[in-house]
């Protein structure tokens, strides 16, 4: 028992010391960059990687339905997010796409790699088929990180 309430202490004092640290360290690298809303930011800095969040095609009347339109439209939307962070698409290092159809890959594949050359190789990929996107006019959304260049 006396061993028990030793431990307890021990534990209790770590806690007390190792919480207060951690949230600041946290306050101190947690940085939101861009407009966002009440449920989401549009991209966090922490350390030397920027957090964008999942971007969707530009909409409104003339918004373009084919797979290449949105999948430039949403990078191209990434790209300000990023450069709004202090960093840039060539800069990214993992991208998510989700999209709705699989057979869209091909036609997303092919407007995907025009944001990148030989000089800046595309960022790591994961890409996955889902059944809907909170948009139902969007055919993808992306995500992505990147990192901030080296002053």
């Amino acid at each position: 028992m006396r061993n028990t309430h030793r431990l307890l202490a021990v534990l209790l004092v770590a806690g007390a010391v190792a919480a207060p640290v951690a949230a600041q360290a946290q306050a101190q690298s947690r940085i939101i960059t861009g407009r966002g809303s009440a449920t989401l930011s549009n991209a966090v800095r922490v350390g030397d990687l920027v957090f964008a969040s999942g971007a969707l095609p530009s909409g409104g009347a003339n918004a373009d339905t084919t797979i290449e339109g949105q999948t430039t439209s949403t990078l191209e939307n990434i790209k300000r997010t990023l450069e709004t962070a202090g960093t840039s698409i060539n800069h990214a290092v993992k991208c998510t796409v989700y999209l709705i159809e699989g057979a869209d890959f091909r036609g997303m594949n092919t407007a995907y790699t025009k944001f990148w050359s030989a000089e800046n190789p595309p960022p790591a990929r994961t890409t996955v088929v889902v059944k809907a996107l909170v948009v139902p006019s969007a055919k993808l959304e992306i995500e992505c990180i990147a990192a901030m260049p080296k002053p």
